[in-house]
């Protein structure tokens, strides 16, 4: 072997070896930079699963205080449904016409029972008229 050949298989063998080292820096670099970033992308997840919690927190929350709503609307639908019924009965029988008449008829003695049977007051009313306008009973 010539001085050439073995030089230039020494040249070869050098740049191999830097090479080499340059490709296992290179590859080092990478391999931390890559743990940093899964070090960044893990702490996004952890904080994106946090905000998640907190919205399933809130969507829970929303959806309790939209039943209770729901069941308060549907209480105050059932409890004021004969409503429109009672407004258009006071309509009809004018505004002081059928007091009037019911204000005689306690006067003659009818009962609360009858007031609202024949001139369509609530019990309330026709208990006013007949304690307000009634016969006095004697004891």
């Amino acid at each position: 072997m010539s001085t050439l050949e073995v030089t230039l298989g020494a040249n070869i063998a050098a740049w191999s070896g830097i090479a080499g080292a340059a490709i296992a820096v290179a590859a080092l670099l990478t391999a931390i930079a890559a743990g940093s970033s899964m070090r960044r992308w893990r702490t996004r997840c952890a904080a994106l699963e946090s905000n998640i919690a907190a919205l399933r927190r809130e969507l829970d929350l929303a959806a309790s205080i939209g039943a209770r709503t729901g069941r308060r609307v549907q209480r105050v639908e059932h409890e004021y449904s004969d409503l429109a019924d009672r407004v258009e009965l006071v309509e009809s029988r004018g505004a002081t016409g059928s007091f009037d008449q019911a204000i005689d008829a306690a006067r003659r003695g009818v009962d609360p029972g009858k007031l609202i049977q024949q001139f369509g007051l609530s019990r309330s009313e026709a208990e006013l008229v007949a304690r307000l306008h009634g016969r006095k009973k004697h004891a």
